[in-house]
């Protein structure tokens, strides 16, 4: 069962929240990653895998996914083929650090899979969020709590 952290469903303005699936084997960067998701407003749902993490989207229909490529028991690129075939299936975000074929082979394999944007590792989790909120159609300052 995936881990979930979750926060209220509707932001004190009234809006509904976005709902982010985050899929990562490294345990340090999931966690910041929610974090930061959190802090931003996103109904946030962890795995440690892309099996754990087609498992999670039985339960619930992200408006966004984060995923790793390379990870164990099933690797990023299985996991974007198998959610680009659901019926609406959620925008994607590809991450990945450096790996046996170079990031950018699977970056760009990624997205030439369907990933709607790709992101190599390390990044800021502000790079994240700015690209998540462009991707959803949400504004960063709604999300974040800055601005009018």
């Amino acid at each position: 069962m995936p881990n979930l952290r979750l926060v209220t469903d509707e932001q004190p303005d009234g809006h509904t929240a976005a709902t982010v699936l985050l899929i990562d084997d490294d345990p340090a960067l999931l966690d910041l990653m929610a974090k930061g998701f959190i802090a931003a407003g996103y109904i946030t749902h962890t795995a440690e895998n892309g099996r754990k993490g087609l498992l999670a989207l039985d339960s619930f229909h992200p408006d966004l996914v984060v995923t790793d490529i390379v990870m164990p028991e099933m690797e990023g690129i299985g996991a974007i083929l198998q959610i680009k075939r659901r019926p609406t299936p959620p925008k994607i975000i590809a991450i990945s650090g450096a790996g046996p074929g170079g990031r950018r082979d699977y970056l760009s394999w990624a997205k030439h899979l369907g990933a709607d944007e790709v992101l190599a590792k390390p990044f800021r989790v502000s790079q994240i969020l700015a690209i998540s909120n462009r991707l959803i159609g949400k504004n960063s300052n709604h999300l974040t709590g800055h601005g009018s």
